[in-house]
């Protein structure tokens, strides 16, 4: 196992958005290969996890883009905004490299996030529900699943996903 070292939370920057995108490519690779296949998972991380999606990512209002870093790269990034006049959070992204999983980089990435919206009464998040680390790992958080979506992510993927909900 390589040496990951100890992370630190921050927030993500312009600098960070080519390492960020190897992350999610590589993240995506190991997670969803099986799934989708190399081609369809090549096809979702070009547009998904492209430098311009990553960089419209950090100017979106009332949001948080953090990332755990320890000075020799970067080990896992969420991604959250606040919707419905504060009071629901959305996650929409939350990766750990799987060189740096069961360190605790997600659970620490999870505190911070729900720490940076203190308005919010409950965070959401959808998962694919072939995704049973993912799924595993959310029910540790205090996650329940609420309802499904056919359409998780970016609108035209057709990608279903389960959708999980958690107070705050």
């Amino acid at each position: 196992m390589p040496d990951t070292g100890t992370f630190f939370l921050r927030t993500a920057s312009e600098r960070d958005l080519p390492a960020l995108r190897t992350l999610l490519v590589e993240t995506w690779h190991d997670t969803y290969d099986a799934i989708y296949g190399q081609a369809r998972v090549n096809e979702i991380t070009d547009v998904w996890h492209s430098l311009a999606a990553l960089g419209a990512r950090l100017k979106q209002p009332h949001s948080e883009f953090v990332l755990a870093d320890n000075g020799r790269r970067i080990g896992g990034m969420a991604f959250a905004a606040a919707e419905n006049k504060g009071q629901e959070v959305k996650l929409r992204q939350l990766y750990v490299h799987p060189e740096c999983q069961g360190i605790g980089i997600g659970k620490a990435l999870f505190a911070e996030i729900a720490q940076c919206f203190p308005e919010a009464r409950f965070i959401t998040l959808e998962v694919d529900e072939a995704n049973s680390a993912a799924r595993a790992f959310y029910a540790r958080l205090g996650f329940e699943q609420t309802g499904r979506s056919e359409d998780c992510g970016e609108a035209g993927f057709d990608i279903p996903a389960l959708v999980y909900r958690r107070m705050l």
